[in-house]
């Protein structure tokens, strides 16, 4: 199989054991620099050689909860397209692959150049396209390049005619596949109702550049937790969701040579919704596609609590990433003030939590290079755990993926992170 039939180019991502490792990617020591990232693995380093501040990603966690979702979906009959945004990793998208995702889905143009650059077959932008310059490219690509599958969102007329009119202009061999994006009030992106909706499934019909070929949305923006009144309204929007494919099945609008029509919603917090409402509309020639993408990777907040897999319909998911940062300065009683701060950890679902620490250590505020972990002195034992000196490195668990990993151009593997030296198994490369 050649590399543009294969989901991804496995050649490119195989090349990135040639990258040379130097001053650019700030979780790799001077010591390994003119070194390529397989040379320098091959040397099998430990954590302890690496420098502070510092994240990775455990691998056990990471093939545990790979499996976990491909197994999910597979019993559920859905189909799985991973929101790539949320690592922007060829080597984890190509994993992602290999373990039955249909394709990947990204937020913007960028990141489908990304996507391009390592030969990702099949691409869903979860979004509109409405960039000239960004539809000449992609509309080449696809002639260019008959393997390659494209969609999109359209939540307008106008959005629909800027694609017809740009594919026209260009005298483009392969139409557009496009899908009706529904939204809800106050929220994201996505057409507000479903009359609306249909009458822009109307005006597709009269473009012969687009395809329309199913209808996406996202649930995610109708719950941050999962309260009986924030699954009540993620399930309220599925059900419209659901109630605008009935019309245009029902209508004919669909364009009459798609062999499948697609139902597209589900993050990583209420993906199992998704299949109770939609599943059950799946059957010949119409098929669910899930985006969920921080399963892979998981954390220890956010999604810890509000994940599918957490709320009993599996085996809860493994954090795959920790933060590691060290102890520079204890300039009070109680107070340590550690190497890692905004540039190098998330924080908009939640500060970092100490691991492996006495309960009472908490982490209170987080400044752009430095974390405030505070601790009550009496409840340190003085013949047990020590309190946290300069030169101590802190394990932390972290709250959301998406925005750990776009912090980091390089992320070491390390084979358990449990142990007191875990060895570096892996560099993952990130392209934000």
């Amino acid at each position: 199989m050649s590399a543009t039939q294969a989901a991804i180019d496995h050649e490119a991502v195989a090349a990135l054991a040639d990258e040379p490792l130097d001053w650019r990617f700030k979780a790799i020591p001077v010591s390994a620099w003119g070194k390529t990232a397989g040379g320098f693995l091959a040397e099998r380093p430990r954590l302890a050689d690496l420098g502070t501040p510092l994240l990775t990603l455990d691998a056990p966690a990471l093939e545990a909860n790979l499996a976990a979702m491909a197994a999910y979906c597979a019993e559920a009959g859905v189909e799985l397209a991973p929101h790539g945004k949320t690592t922007m990793a060829p080597e984890l998208w190509s994993r992602q692959l290999a373990a039955g995702a249909r394709g990947i889905t990204v937020a913007n143009v960028p990141q489908v150049r990304v996507a391009r650059a390592f030969g990702v077959r099949r691409i869903y932008l979860a979004n509109a396209l409405v960039d000239a310059d960004a539809l000449r490219w992609i509309s080449a690509e696809l002639d260019a390049d008959p393997s390659f599958e494209f969609s999109c969102w359209v939540d307008s007329k106008r959005g629909a005619e800027t694609i017809y009119n740009v594919l026209r202009h260009r005298e483009a061999y392969w139409p557009m596949n496009v899908f009706i994006e529904l939204g809800a009030p106050g929220r994201r992106t996505g057409v507000r109702t479903v009359d609306e909706a249909v009458e822009i499934a109307q005006a597709i019909a009269t473009l012969p550049m687009l395809r329309l070929v199913g209808v996406a949305g996202y649930e995610g923006v109708l719950g941050h937790d999962a309260s009986p009144g924030s699954l009540e309204a993620v399930r309220g929007y599925l059900h419209r969701l659901a109630e605008l494919h009935s019309r245009l099945l029902a209508s004919g609008l669909y364009s009459s040579d798609v062999d499948t029509v697609w139902l597209t919603a589900g993050g990583s917090a209420f993906f199992d919704q998704v299949v109770d409402v939609l599943g059950p509309l799946a059957g010949p020639g119409v098929k669910v596609l899930l985006r969920s993408g921080a399963y892979l990777i998981h954390d220890d907040g956010f999604y810890a609590g509000i994940s599918p897999f957490s709320r009993g319909i599996g085996k809860p998911l493994t954090s795959a990433m920790h933060g590691w940062a060290r102890v520079l300065s204890r300039p009070e009683s109680g107070l340590a003030l550690l190497d890692g701060g905004k540039r190098d950890f998330p924080f908009d679902e939640g500060l970092p939590t100490p691991q492996r620490l006495h309960r009472a250590a908490s982490v209170t505020a987080i400044a752009d290079q430095h974390t405030f972990l505070k601790f009550d002195p009496l409840e340190f034992d003085p013949h047990g755990e020590p309190e946290p000196a300069v030169g101590d490195v802190v394990r932390f668990g972290l709250s959301h993926p998406c925005t750990a990993f776009d912090k980091w151009s390089m992320i070491p593997v390390v084979d358990d992170a449990s142990a007191a030296d875990p060895r570096v198994v892996g560099l993952v490369r990130t392209y934000f």
